[in-house]
This record gives structure tokens, C-alpha cells and sequence, in this order.
């Protein structure tokens, strides 16, 4: 299935449990009603978000990345270049308040310790 035919059917199934929450709530008010919707907005907004952060060039350092010939980043207080450690999950937070994980390439800076995740 396509991108938009899959997000076409992921908003359609939050239109769908919506007419199924107000049957269920018939007195409900537009507060309550409100808060229904963008809850389950949210949760389509931050699976987007993830699928769309997950295709950017920034999950690798070749790509992420100007610095060096290799596109490995430095460390923002040392200058060093970080030491691959593979990929990790980071786990963010949206402007909704929501959690999503990502997938990236992390590296930690030989001389202080830091570990840091490329930008993106």
C-alpha cells in the first residue's frame, strides 16, 4: 500500500472511531468531544512523525554530516571525533506531548564521555 493510500486510511479509521465515540457518549460536551479528537490525532500525528523522521538522511552520519571527510560529527565541547557505537533508539518527545522513538547512529567522544545522536 502506498503512503498517502495508507495515511488516507489511517485518518479514515480516526474519522470512523470518533462517530463510534459520539454514539457512545451522545451527551458529551465539545471540551470532552475536544479532547477525544485530538488525542487520537495525536497518536495518528506521532506514527507520521516516526515514518517521516525514519526516510531523512540524517539517520547516518555519511549523510547527517559536513564535518570530516567521512561525515563522522565532532564532539560540540572537544571537537573529537565520536567513535561509532551503532544504532540506538531515541525517544522524543512532539510538541503534543506525545512519545515516539527513533532510530540513529550514535557515537560517544573519546575524550569527555559524551554520547550524542546526529542532528535531524
Amino acid at each position: 500500500m502506498g503512503d498517502a493510500l495508507q495515511w488516507a486510511t489511517l485518518c479514515a479509521e480516526v474519522l470512523s472511531a470518533m462517530a463510534d465515540w459520539r454514539a457512545q457518549h451522545p451527551r458529551a460536551p465539545l471540551t470532552e468531544i475536544e479532547r477525544e479528537l485530538d488525542a487520537r490525532w495525536a497518536r495518528l500525528r506521532v506514527g507520521m512523525l516516526e515514518r517521516v523522521a525514519h526516510q531523512s538522511a540524517a539517520t547516518t552520519w555519511r549523510q547527517a554530516t559536513p564535518d570530516g571527510e567521512d561525515g563522522v560529527p565532532t564532539c560540540p565541547q572537544c571537537a573529537q571525533r565520536l567513535q561509532p557505537q551503532g544504532r540506538r533508539t531515541r525517544p522524543l518527545r512532539t510538541v503534543g506531548g506525545q512519545e515516539l522513538q527513533l532510530q540513529r547512529e550514535y557515537g560517544v567522544c573519546p575524550q569527555c564521555g559524551q554520547g550524542l545522536f546526529p542532528p535531524g
